[in-house]
């Protein structure tokens, strides 16, 4: 029998699967060529979760449903409403974008997009190693159908491949390291698991062994080094739009699960998870600082962007237990600066890929760093929003990105631990060497010659949402203090339960 509590812990998750359905079906009787009507429907449905999730979160409780396969928390509950308004922006901004190349033909980019929001749910919210991987493979196989929605596009089917080969590799290694954990410890609860890795009767050896192949498939889905080759390819050949959404709300399911997984459950080999996500960092920090110097297609510059971004968040990971010794304050501050880091990261991506779909226009993408060119002379507006989402990125103040690898940074010296303090400075280096790059495309659209004197056109929910989009990240860097109280706050509680 199920009680009142398993259906509460999942509640938005039905929902959401309900209605992903209820779209599906209503989408066989549209004609609309824009499927309005579709759109809207699931925008409500979007609205709906992430008021419901918004709640959940605000009330502080924690619960478990389903035999403690699932657990709802601040943190979950806070990372699902960020990822559901995340979605949202990405439909507001892909769809004109959608309609002009005929991806909204057959109404697949809404329920896709949809299930690919339920299996971040999943993955967020599972306190199981089953349920965690369940959640990864629905999203994973949501994002494959979504890279090759434009069957017509011989690059997008390219990407789409190269993507489902590398990702059903990467499921196979963290396939693989759970089920080594699981044979090791004899439980797939992540609870008991920690349990029994805690209590020292389990050969260390083994452990390890499933920790490496749990970490490859972690980093494969953060896209940091040596598991970041799909990101240049897929980034580049998938439709903008679903660029977007394969790099905005699935990183925030990616940091649930490295904490579920890496803290929740194996905290005890946290000096040796942490050595794994020093390596990654360093070379996330370096290949992508460096090879995206070399871009001049912009999609291609954003992905090794990315690549780099997501190696200040292993920075953050790597810094809350210090010589295996978990002191409350240091986590605190490390997992809470982790995690506003990828907030900020996600805000700011949707900002960026939101001026980029704007330019894009039916039978041109404007995906090179050279289509900006004299864009403030078009619009200021636009490449004022462009020019604050790269200073962000490249952590310039006052903006919110300066303050996420401010905050990084400060929980990675407070450690007082030598390679730390020698691991923030090669993080700042790397961040002066990544400023070229942001600075370059800044200087493209403020100093070069339009290539086009047309002014930029937008519907009018994606000029208000953009606009209100790229202020945060403005105001966010100024008042940094709310966003990071909440997520010290999240991450308080979901490590106390």
């Amino acid at each position: 029998m199920i009680d009142n509590i398993s259906w509460l812990a999942v509640y938005p998750e039905i929902v959401l699967l309900a209605m992903a359905c209820v779209i599906a079906l209503v989408d066989l009787g549209v004609h609309s060529h824009r499927r309005t009507g579709t759109y809207v429907l699931t925008m409500l449905t979007l609205a709906v979760v992430a008021v419901l999730q918004g709640l959940y979160a605000s009330s502080g409780n924690t619960f478990y449903g389903f035999g403690n396969m699932v657990v709802s928390d601040a943190m979950g509950n806070w990372l699902k409403c960020f990822a559901t308004v995340a979605m949202m922006v990405t439909l507001v901004y892909g769809r004109p974008y959608a309609a002009d190349r005929g991806m909204l033909r057959g109404g697949e980019l809404f329920t896709l997009s949809m299930l690919a929001l339920l299996g971040i749910f999943i993955m967020i919210s599972g306190n199981n190693f089953l349920v965690i991987y369940l959640g990864l493979e629905l999203l994973t196989l949501s994002s494959y159908s979504l890279v090759a929605l434009r069957r017509d596009n011989a690059t997008a089917t390219e990407a789409a491949m190269k993507y489902f080969v590398l990702g059903a590799m990467a499921s196979g290694f963290l396939l693989y390291g759970l089920s080594m954990l699981y044979g090791a410890t004899g439980s797939l609860d992540i609870g008991q698991v920690f349990k029994a890795v805690n209590s020292g009767q389990i050969r260390h050896q083994v452990l390890v062994f499933g920790l490496v192949f749990v970490v490859a498939g972690l980093a494969f889905k953060l896209g940091v080094v040596p598991f970041h080759m799909w990101i240049p390819d897929v980034y580049q050949g998938a439709p903008t739009a679903v660029t977007l959404l394969i790099g905005g709300a699935p990183k925030l399911a990616a940091f649930a699960i490295a904490i579920r997984l890496l803290v929740d459950g194996l905290l005890p080999l946290a000096i040796d998870w942490q050595q794994m996500l020093a390596v990654l960092a360093i070379g996330s920090l370096l290949v992508g600082n460096l090879a995206a110097i070399a871009q001049t297609n912009l999609k291609r510059m954003l992905a090794y962007s990315t690549i780099s971004q997501m190696g200040f968040v292993l920075l953050g990971l790597m810094s809350g237990v210090i010589n295996g010794n978990v002191d409350a304050t240091a986590v605190e501050s490390a997992y809470s600066s982790a995690m506003f880091y990828v907030v900020s990261y996600v805000l700011t991506t949707l900002a960026a890929f939101g001026v980029i779909l704007l330019l894009a226009r039916e039978g041109f993408e404007s995906e090179e760093i050279a289509d900006l060119a004299g864009l403030n002379q078009r619009s200021p507006l636009y490449a004022g929003v462009m020019a604050v989402c790269l200073f962000s990125m490249a952590g310039i103040p006052p903006l919110v990105g300066f303050y996420a690898k401010l905050s990084v940074l400060q929980a990675l010296v407070a450690s007082g631990q030598g390679w730390h303090l020698a691991l923030a400075v090669f993080a700042v280096v790397m961040s002066l060497i990544g400023a070229f790059y942001y600075l370059r495309v800044v200087k493209v659209m403020y100093f070069d010659e339009p290539l086009t004197a047309t002014s930029v056109s937008a519907p009018i929910d994606v000029r208000v949402v953009l606009t209100i989009n790229g202020a945060l990240v403005l105001v966010l860097g100024l008042l940094p203090g709310g966003l990071m109280a909440l997520c010290a706050e999240a991450i308080v509680r979901a490590l106390s339960t």
